[in-house]
């Protein structure tokens, strides 16, 4: 089950301040889990990144309308759809060679910085379905499982802790939790047996973080100290404690002890983007998703560990271009452009960003067809009669963009490529999911083998343990 943050005095009490947002896994038998147990390090790898921001095109961003350009379409009424690979033109950037899609105007400029993937090649999981993929990259599992899978970020703050110990480790940035398609989320965003203290902290609305890390009007420090109390002994006493195990307790009452902690430290200022440069706020001001990328770094250089930035999960809303794909495109691009490029200049200018892996995913592409082979189920004579129809509205998973910056990640390096030619598929080095976090972990000093015993089983932070580093990408 998971709870949206909100601060009023009643809800407060109910989640134990700021930094709880997550309560147990999502169909996890409470009673049934055992404290984790550490699974042995196999292997001594020495860190090339200290944190992680993940920025999430929550929806499905197509890799030939962006990171991957092809040969551009122009609209035509009655215009052939089976044959269209790309609605944009192409832009140099600053590496020799590698050309983006038009409309990303500021990150062309930083390419020299980035590794970018071009053959990342989602799973099919019986159905190329938002709520399967979403899991899936999130968690390195497909779902169901007899187990609720932690989220990557829960990994991070369990194995990893906060660098610094007032600020949450994992932040969560920009999804509504209480909004059509929300309980997609709520899956995947769990630290399920790691306990509650390494869920995420929520915070839809970037520029309302500094009142999300505010004591609630009108209760003093006393007061404030007594519902600490009494929060302890309901979880003592109630029916719910019943139904867990001494380690979920006491993680409970850690995660409201750092709860306490943030709300008194002079950190929670980093919250507050009324404290940053007009000049660099408008820079990052398209949206909730810039403005996220703005919190992110404020947290970031305080001491969080790991952040991510969604785009937010809307059924058909966002990177979810199944209607008038072409235009939300345009919007989207709009979006993310600015901000996630100086996102990048900022962290570079304050000695962050070669400690700092950023990553830039979605969880899978688009086309204008099915999938990688049904242009042969397709109908030839399909075609495009309005402007609506006009752009990549399939979900794909024969191919797809993945960026990687900073964190010990090779710079202005390309690797994997898909067909010039519809339907545009992966045909040099597919980077599948578990290596792709086999290198997130690596860059972490985290082994891809790494297990806790739960219910006397391993679980792995990569699926079986299986994943393999893609050791092209390092630097």
């Amino acid at each position: 089950m998971t709870i949206n943050l909100n601060l009023s005095r009643r809800d407060f009490l109910k989640l134990a301040g700021a930094g709880a947002v997550t309560i147990l896994g999502a169909g996890l038998p409470t009673r049934l889990v055992q404290a984790a147990t550490e699974g042995e390090v196999l292997t001594k790898i020495t860190p090339t990144a200290e944190r992680v921001i993940l920025l999430w095109m929550a929806g499905g961003m197509a890799h030939t309308e962006t990171f991957d350009p092809k040969e551009k379409s122009e609209y035509k009424k009655g215009m052939q759809m089976s044959k269209l690979a790309s609605t944009f033109g192409s832009i140099p950037t600053n590496v020799d060679g590698v050309r983006f899609s038009e409309g990303l105007q500021n990150l062309p400029h930083v390419m020299d910085r980035m590794t970018l993937i071009r053959s990342f090649q989602p799973p099919d999981l019986g159905h190329i379905l938002h709520a399967r993929h979403q899991y899936h990259w999130h968690t390195g599992y497909t779902p169901p499982q007899t187990i609720a899978a932690p989220h990557i970020g829960s990994w991070v703050s369990k194995l990893l802790g906060p660098i610094n110990q007032d600020l949450p480790a994992f932040i969560h940035i920009g999804q509504r939790l209480d909004i059509h398609g929300s309980p997609e989320v709520e899956a995947f965003l769990t630290p399920s047996f790691l306990g509650l203290e390494h869920g995420a902290m929520n915070i839809p609305y970037p520029i309302e973080g500094k009142r999300l890390v505010s004591p609630p009007p009108g209760i003093s420090e006393s007061r404030f100290e007594n519902r600490e109390v009494l929060y302890r002994k309901l979880l003592a006493e109630s029916q719910l404690s019943e139904m867990m195990s001494d380690y979920q307790k006491d993680s409970m009452v850690r995660s409201m002890e750092a709860s306490y902690r943030l709300l008194k430290s002079p950190a929670a200022k980093a919250f507050d983007l009324e404290n940053e440069p007009k000049e660099i706020y408008d820079k990052y001001n398209t949206g909730r998703f810039g403005l996220g990328c703005l919190l992110a770094r404020r947290v970031i250089e305080n001491g969080a560990r790991f952040v991510e930035v969604t785009s937010e999960h809307v059924p058909f809303g966002n990177w979810d271009t199944h209607n008038d794909g072409h235009e939300r495109t345009i919007e989207m691009k709009k979006w993310i452009d600015a901000p996630v490029a100086q996102l990048i200049l900022d962290l570079e200018t304050r000695g962050l960003l070669d400690s700092t892996l950023i990553i830039l995913a979605s969880e899978f592409s688009r086309a204008a067809v099915k999938d990688v082979d049904s242009i042969e189920r397709m109908d030839p004579n399909f075609r495009v009669w309005h402007p609506k129809q006009y752009g990549l509205h399939k979900h794909f998973t024969g191919a797809g963009s993945v960026l990687m910056v900073g964190g010990g990640m090779k710079k202005g390096f390309v690797y994997g490529s898909s067909a010039d030619e519809v339907p545009c598929q992966t045909v040099e080095n597919p980077a599948i999911l578990e290596d792709i976090h086999a290198t997130i972990y690596h860059a972490l000093g985290v082994p891809a083998n790494y297990s806790y015993n739960i219910e006397s089983r391993p679980f792995y932070v990569t699926n079986n343990g299986e994943g393999k580093v893609i050791k092209a990408l390092q630097a």
